[in-house]
């Protein structure tokens, strides 16, 4: 497993090592040894799975203390651009945001810690996305950032303006008018 740093202190890629042939390829998308060892001690509880079509947005999604969810993401069938932004209160990349381009092709998977929002936006026809989760999901923690955020500076590779985005999603407040519940 080829471990990624990026510019922000704690969100990771993970390039697994594949082993392909005649016969199709295989690798190993997840081991706790390895987890615990190169990337975080995380307790993974739950797994979901999403399937979208293109144009979908989804997020900024967060859930607030003590309800906060750590995750490893991967697109399994298409292409997301995936998204995490820092929103730890005193972290020096407050507002930043990590953007890496997950699919079916590329195997990678993506690391999001505690502290920051996480969404994705759909590239390809169809994109079905995992993601395994160390926290359960509490509807009563739930928060989330506007995607429309134009001082996040994020390119979803898709107009926003088109996108295709849940009502929920749609009501989220702009970073200028969130309250982090979040310390570095």
């Amino acid at each position: 497993m080829n471990i990624i740093k990026t510019h922000i202190e704690g969100p990771l890629i993970l390039e697994p090592r594949v082993f392909e042939d005649a016969r199709g390829y295989f690798f190993e998308s997840y081991s706790k040894k390895v987890f615990d060892a190169e990337v975080a001690k995380v307790d993974f509880v739950q797994d979901n799975e999403s399937c979208s079509t293109y144009g979908v947005i989804r997020g900024l999604h967060f859930q607030r203390p003590p309800y906060c969810q750590a995750k490893l993401v991967r697109c399994v069938k298409g292409k997301v651009l995936d998204v995490a932004v820092d929103i730890r209160k005193g972290s020096p990349t407050y507002g930043q945001h990590v953007a890496v381009e997950l699919s079916e092709d590329n195997h990678r998977q993506f690391f999001i810690p505690h502290g920051f929002a996480h969404g994705f936006s759909v590239l390809s026809d169809v994109a079905v996305f995992q993601y395994k989760c160390d926290n359960y999901y509490h509807p009563e923690a739930d928060g989330g950032i506007s995607i429309l955020d134009g001082t996040l500076g994020i390119d979803w590779k898709i107009d926003p303006s088109q996108a295709i985005l849940s009502e929920k999603d749609k009501s989220h407040p702009m970073l200028s008018d969130f309250e982090t519940p979040f310390e570095l």
